[in-house]
């Protein structure tokens, strides 16, 4: 396994319009699958600093929508869909190795 990388879980635990929360230290990372593919953000609002893993992922659209204000991130890059967001939300590196998927925070 690579230095920092954190084991999220198994991918047989992560299908496809599933979502699951990591911590990386105090960091806070949301990964998702969509499609088969997997995606990891910050688990906080741009806009306001709250979790997005509370908020429904669609994973026909591949977003995720904060309950607070009801703006919407595309969770394959994180850019803000609407307002009241207009930053992106960090993204972060995701790897399928050994069966599990993992992530860090890269910055």
């Amino acid at each position: 396994m690579s230095e920092g990388w954190v084991r999220v879980c198994a991918t047989a635990e992560l299908l496809p319009g599933e979502s699951k929360v990591a911590w990386d230290g105090d960091t806070a990372i949301v990964v998702f699958n969509y499609d088969g593919d997997f995606y990891a953000l910050e688990d906080r609002c741009s806009h306001e600093d709250f979790d997005l893993s509370s908020g429904p992922f669609d994973g026909d659209e591949a977003t995720i929508e904060c309950v607070l204000h009801g703006s919407k991130f595309d969770v394959r890059d994180g850019r803000a869909l609407n307002a009241p967001a207009y930053a992106p939300v960090v993204k972060f590196p995701v790897k399928v190795e050994d069966g599990a998927v993992w992530t860090r925070d890269d910055r």
